[in-house]
């Protein structure tokens, strides 16, 4: 299930929050869990990172953990 990342319009604190894509096309009624405020607005991201089983981070570009310093960018 992805994750999202959220801020709150009130106090400004970001959270996360895990939902799979047909709940949030159903429309997530969401709180900030700081201040208890509806006014919460989705981050958008710029960049992708892949948990494995392990829980390691893996870049999208296929980079490995040995990779040169034009990987990725």
């Amino acid at each position: 299930m992805p994750y999202y990342d959220y801020r709150c319009a009130e106090c400004g604190a970001i959270f996360e929050v895990r939902a799979s894509i047909k709940e949030k096309e159903a429309g997530l009624n969401l709180e900030c869990a700081q201040c208890h405020s509806g006014e919460v607005r989705q981050v958008i991201t710029a960049g992708l990172v892949l948990h494995g089983s392990s829980g390691d981070s893996v870049p999208l570009c296929g980079c490995g953990p040995n990779a040169g310093p034009g990987c990725c960018g």
